[in-house]
């Protein structure tokens, strides 16, 4: 990909990613990555934001020919797939000094062995003169990292957002186009990544929102020209408010779980509960964590292996736990053979989320007309819970 032009003083470089399928050996990526650097042209100085992911950072040294001199580099964030080219574009432009903040200083000097003196840090709301273009510093800290931050550019109103806003989507659209795709996306980008940081990440969208921005130029994923559109997103999956929606991850071995899985889905959806299904031998995480972002309630379906819950659920429910979702509820079904402590292990599991913990069904082997009737009333009993939220 060549630089592309945003407005005068104001391109895109980077990469697209489109074959990367794993982020950090964990985050599933369907749709791929973009790494976007943007080149920001003052009267009198130039300064680059960010780089590129070291696998890509071929394709930014061909956009960096012809720019000539970079005087500033950009520093949102010490994670490798923004700051990772960093180290080259330094020894390609030896005058060149690297802008960040103080808590990211000590990040990149360990992280990536740069030297010190060639760090400059600038405090939150503290200002980069580029002549007749001013970056305002924003510290964003815990979007994700402690050392996050966000640039502003004044004269033209574009946030710079960097990991803040972001979707993993490899598209060539420079701009959102297709705001179906970019929602969900950004969505699992969020649900991945920002969602444990929820009340944090609440102050940071305050500080940018006090900012009359017209473009949000994210790290990853295409430009918002209607920052309305991500904005909104955003406060609603940050708010307290959840929706009337369960997430039901299970595995299932020799049938009985996925029985009692069918006849709670079928309960619950009669009584107009939107039920997200996943069974965990096959699940995308990604997909799973995109449910868990407004969901009131989370049932775990789960046979028992020697006494506990099965592998699968153990991942889900630490996963759960990790991501921190604004669940209102939580509860249990499964079968076993002839004991399971299932149920306190899965508890035990979850100390992070703020629930009350809904009574459990376990049948003993496949379920009997008893544990049809439990079922059909843990169904009634969450309507209920989430009528009365």
């Amino acid at each position: 990909m060549h630089a592309r032009k945003i407005n005068d003083r104001v391109s895109w470089m980077g990469a697209i990613h489109w074959n990367r399928r794993l982020f950090d050996s964990l985050i599933p990526l369907p749709d791929g990555t973009s790494y976007n650097a943007y080149l920001v042209r003052g009267s009198e100085k130039t300064a680059l934001l960010d780089t590129a992911d070291p696998a890509m950072q071929h394709l930014l040294d061909a956009q960096l020919d012809g720019v000539g001199q970079i005087d500033y580099l950009v520093a949102h964030h010490a994670e490798q797939d923004h700051a990772g080219a960093i180290p080259a574009v330094l020894k390609r432009y030896p005058e060149a000094v690297v802008i960040t903040s103080p808590k990211a200083k000590g990040m990149l000097v360990d992280l990536l062995c740069l030297p010190e003196d060639r760090i400059r840090t600038l405090e939150d709301g503290e200002t980069l003169s580029l002549g007749d273009a001013t970056l305002e510093c924003i510290h964003t800290p815990w979007v994700h990292w402690p050392e996050t931050l966000c640039t502003y550019l004044r004269e033209d109103r574009i946030l710079f957002s960097c990991d803040f806003f972001g979707s993993h989507l490899a598209t060539t659209d420079l701009y959102v186009r297709d705001e179906a795709r970019v929602y969900e996306a950004a969505k699992r980008y969020y649900a991945e990544i920002m969602m444990p940081f929820r009340p944090t990440i609440r102050r940071n969208l305050a500080k940018v929102e006090a900012h009359d921005v017209a473009l949000i130029a994210p790290s990853h994923g295409p430009v918002y020209d209607r920052p309305a559109f991500i904005l909104d997103a955003y406060r609603d999956w940050v708010s307290e408010t959840v929706k009337n929606e369960v997430v039901l991850p299970y595995v299932s071995m020799h049938g009985s779980t996925r029985k009692m899985v069918e006849v709670l889905v079928g309960a619950l959806a009669a009584r107009d509960v939107t039920v997200h299904v996943f069974d965990l031998a096959v699940t995308d995480i990604g997909k799973l964590a995109i449910a868990l972002v407004d969901a009131a309630t989370l049932i775990v379906g789960t046979p028992t292996v020697h006494v506990g819950p099965h592998p699968a659920v153990f991942y889900a429910a630490h996963l759960a736990n990790a991501l921190r979702p604004k669940l209102r509820f939580a509860g249990v079904i499964g079968s076993y053979g002839w004991s399971s402590k299932a149920v306190e292990r899965l508890a035990a599991l979850i100390p992070n989320l703020k629930v009350d913990i809904l009574d459990p069904v376990l049948a003993r082997g496949y379920p009997r007309p008893a544990d049809i009737k439990a079922l059909e009333a843990l169904a009634e009993t969450v309507a209920a819970k989430h009528r009365s939220l």
